[in-house]
């Protein structure tokens, strides 16, 4: 299993993967998640992909030449040549379809899932930002203004710190943070996600990406937002009063005992609870 996720916001976008694949305890091996498709000035787009890691290189294979023919277009579509990111993300979606094609009846033969779900933004020349995220049946969705976000893989654990920060307004570096402590959540919780993890930050309208890391545990930045972030949520659950069995000053009742106590005693005995 994977984690990744990926940010849309007004100063920028984030992207984020582990690189941690596994097919059972005896076989966890280290993948990357995450490529960058580059032209400065022109173009930059990040590919995220979670699922079955055969199908997802397939996928990112055949993207570099896969194409659409638009009756509108003197040639056909590339990534490389998309005018916009929706038909870039088409390009995409048509990748994902032609390895279903291709190698969807042999995994279904073999009792394996066509299970693979990707993240895709960037921006192109001449339009603003665009994220999507690609299911295994080609067709994907836009985020927009109160959806500033996509998670793929392992989402539950890391996405409570990022409902509660990430929005168009948040800025880029903050989000960084947010999506590295999202990372984190996950790893803490979740054995199939792994370091070392990728990181690309891009600045709006610049087309080209000057901030990429690999994160692994030695990674002072991240060793710093692990331990602190740990002992923050340790202090701030420690400075919440504990439940009140009484009242306050004010005879404010907080917690008390059930009016229907006296009922739950009558079936204490483990030997009556299975009896109407």
């Amino acid at each position: 299993m994977t984690y990744c996720v990926a940010a849309r916001l007004k100063a920028g976008m984030v992207f984020l993967s582990d690189s941690r694949t596994n097919a059972g305890l005896d076989q966890i091996s280290t993948f990357r998640k995450m490529m960058v498709y580059e032209k400065p000035g022109d173009r930059f787009m990040c590919l995220l992909s979670a699922g079955n890691l055969s199908i997802s290189q397939s996928i990112r294979e055949i993207l570099q030449t896969e194409h659409l023919h638009d009756p509108d277009s003197e040639e056909p579509i590339t990534i490389w040549n998309a005018a916009s990111m929706f038909d870039a993300a088409r390009v995409l979606g048509s990748a994902v379809r032609h390895v279903y094609r291709r190698d969807g009846e042999a995994l279904k033969n073999s009792g394996v899932e066509f299970n693979v779900s990707m993240i895709f933004g960037g921006q192109i020349a001449g339009e603003g930002m665009r994220l999507f995220q690609i299911y295994s049946a080609g067709n994907f969705i836009e985020a927009t203004a109160e959806t500033a976000f996509f998670q793929i893989g392992e989402s539950k654990y890391g996405k409570p710190v990022l409902d509660r920060v990430i929005n168009m307004d948040t800025p880029l570096d903050e989000a960084a943070k947010c999506l590295l402590v999202s990372m984190d959540s996950t790893l803490k919780s979740n054995l199939s996600v792994g370091l070392p993890l990728d990181m690309a930050v891009y600045e709006a309208n610049r087309l080209e990406c000057d901030r990429l890391a690999c994160i692994d545990e030695q990674n002072p930045y991240f060793q710093m937002l692990r331990s602190t972030w740990g002992q923050k949520l340790h202090d701030a659950f420690v400075s919440i009063d504990d439940p009140s069995w009484g009242r306050f000053p004010t005879d404010t009742p907080i917690l008390h005992r059930g009016e229907h106590l006296s009922e739950l005693r009558k079936i204490s005995d483990p030997r009556q609870r299975f009896t109407d």
